[in-house]
């Protein structure tokens, strides 16, 4: 079993015990998020949905996101990041969401914002909302998994978190 489908199935359990559900914001990675998470079986007990916003209209439509967030930021920046995850929660009956952006390249990156840089955030619905930027090595398809792992892993590490504070 992949490593991706595993931190799925945990996260699963761990958001199915505390009846929970968990909705996706992604850019860059077009929806490889919500992919592993529905590959797990019996996650509509646990997946809200997920929402596909690669372009600035999209994040703005789906998402709410502002225009001057994306105007002052840029659409690969933390802010839009915390954005695009609080509109997830805002869009969805979800209790967390991880959201992520980035340029997962070939092409695309600049000095500021090279290659291989993705932001994420993840929220909870009666809780904060954390965001971090990264920047991953490898071709477009190696980036992607990489932010794929990171949204899994940094979510089921808060769930966990709130788990144990609960």
């Amino acid at each position: 079993m992949s490593e991706l489908l595993q931190l799925a199935e945990y996260l699963g359990r761990e958001l199915q015990s505390r009846g929970e559900m968990l909705a996706t914001a992604e850019s860059c990675t077009g929806g490889w998020v919500a992919e592993t998470v529905t590959s797990v079986a019996g996650s509509s007990a646990w997946f809200d949905r997920g929402f596909v916003t690669y372009s600035n209209d999209a994040k703005i439509e789906m998402l709410g996101v502002s225009e001057s967030v994306l105007a002052r930021h840029g659409a690969v920046s933390e802010a839009t990041a915390r954005a695009m995850v609080q509109g997830a929660l805002n869009h969805s009956r979800a209790d967390w969401a991880l959201a992520i952006t980035g340029i997962a390249g070939p092409s695309g990156g600049t000095p500021d914002k090279p290659v291989g840089m993705v932001c994420l955030a993840w929220a909870r619905r009666d809780g904060g909302c954390e965001a971090l930027t990264c920047h991953f090595s490898g071709d477009r398809r190696e980036v992607r998994e990489q932010a794929t792992r990171l949204a899994l892993s940094g979510i089921l590490k808060r769930v966990m978190a709130a788990t144990m504070t609960a």
